[in-house]
């Protein structure tokens, strides 16, 4: 089996090398850099399967880093690290597309048990899209087609990119067309726990997903807003698939 690559990017080098020493004993394969210059670089040249992300850091800040790693292509997970006194920026790098975040002081136990659940996590949406065995791999609504098996979604055939969180959001409606989630049901479906009080988290995603499927996002066709409850996908369009 390969072994999991991950990448601190943390300028307090102590912290770095217990937290570097801890996943190695086991059998990451860690790399750590003290800025965001260099967190830059290395992301540009190897993919890694999980960043651990301070948001205070010489150079290029972890928000910055966070919002170039969501530009690319694939998708990697990004655990941010942050102090007490930052909780803007903790929302900030929620919605700009970190995974999850632990508070500075922490203990690396807690650290380890969010970077195992990272993992579960990904694993296990991976296999099979989350969708159980008497799903259909491919569903269309309209003009919208979604491959469960492959992740791949299409607009009127055009492929569209969607970035882990996004696709979860979308697959979650379509297996339930009509049915009304509230944002506190999104939030512990797509990001489970520890994000409890960060439900305009869902919104802003639901924000970058209409933009990506909506012929006009201004008034969605799929993703469908209920005022003062949640979201629900529009179960009057006519299912194809």
């Amino acid at each position: 089996m390969t072994r999991k690559k991950i990448l601190i990017v943390e300028d307090n080098t102590d912290l770095a090398t217990i937290l570097s020493l801890h996943l190695s004993d086991m059998d990451f394969d860690v790399k750590h850099v003290a800025d965001g210059h260099k967190g830059i670089a290395l992301l540009q040249n190897e993919s890694f399967d999980l960043v651990i992300l301070d948001l205070m850091l010489p150079g290029i800040d972890g928000l910055e880093i966070c919002r170039r790693i969501r530009n690319q292509n694939h998708y990697t997970p990004v655990l941010m690290l942050t102090s007490k006194s930052s909780e803007f920026d903790r929302v900030l790098g929620l919605e700009i597309g970190a995974d999850d975040y632990v508070t500075k002081p922490f203990s690396i136990r807690e650290v380890i048990a969010r970077i195992k659940a990272l993992f579960r996590h990904a694993e296990a949406f991976s296999r099979t899209g989350s969708a159980s065995a008497e799903e259909k791999n491919s569903v269309a609504y309209g003009g919208l087609e979604v491959d469960t098996e492959t992740h791949r979604v299409t607009i009127d055939g055009r492929a569209v990119d969607l970035t882990a969180r996004e696709f979860e959001l979308l697959h979650h409606f379509i297996k339930r067309p009509g049915r009304v989630y509230s944002r506190a049901q999104l939030l512990d479906l797509v990001w489970g726990y520890g994000h409890e009080g960060y439900e305009h988290t869902v919104n802003s995603h639901i924000n970058r997903l209409r933009a990506k499927i909506e012929q006009n996002p201004a008034k969605p066709e799929y993703i469908l807003t209920i005022w003062g409850v949640g979201y629900k996908f529009n179960d009057v369009l006519n299912r194809q698939g």
